[in-house]
């Protein structure tokens, strides 16, 4: 995602909606390339059906922004950069796109859960993501693999 608003924005929403953010390394981020997409993975983080997310690594490269750690505390903005979501990193690990186990592919539940699944969704985000980077993408591309706990929802300036 590209235009992130800045922390002290975030903050200011959130401190307005009510939601107190922990402790840690604060991160600002959101999932998908398009509206659609953003919207369908943050409605199965809030179903609890997600709970990791993957990212590639040259795309964290190429925009200047540091790989997630564990103990990071991510604030998950929407399409339209509105706060929805603070999670905490509970796992991360960088692996390339071949190496991802279907453990892992399960956790990230998306689609059917499988890693057949995980493999065509992803290759094709990547392989967008790459076309942004000026990259070509291969199988054993680096990405960064997140597993995270939710911390706060934050709907219509409630928090759940």
């Amino acid at each position: 995602m590209s235009d992130l608003p800045s922390l002290d924005v975030i903050r200011a929403k959130l401190a307005a909606a009510g939601v107190a953010i922990p402790a840690g390394n604060l991160r600002v981020d959101g999932y998908g390339d398009s509206p659609e997409l953003s919207a369908a993975l943050i409605e199965l983080i809030v179903a609890g059906r997600k709970r990791a997310g993957t990212g590639l690594v040259w795309a964290h490269e190429a925009d200047g922004q540091p790989l997630p750690e564990p103990g990071d505390v991510e604030i998950v903005v929407d399409h339209r950069n509105e706060p929805v979501l603070v999670t905490r990193l509970t796992s991360v690990e960088i692996v390339p796109f071949d190496a991802v186990t279907a453990e892992y592919a399960a956790i990230e539940g998306e689609g059917d859960g499988s890693l057949a699944y995980w493999r065509r969704g992803h290759w094709s985000f990547f392989s967008r993501e790459c076309a942004r980077v000026g990259r070509e993408p291969a199988p054993d591309m680096p990405v960064v693999c997140s597993v995270f706990e939710v911390v706060a929802v934050v709907r219509e300036g409630r928090t759940s």
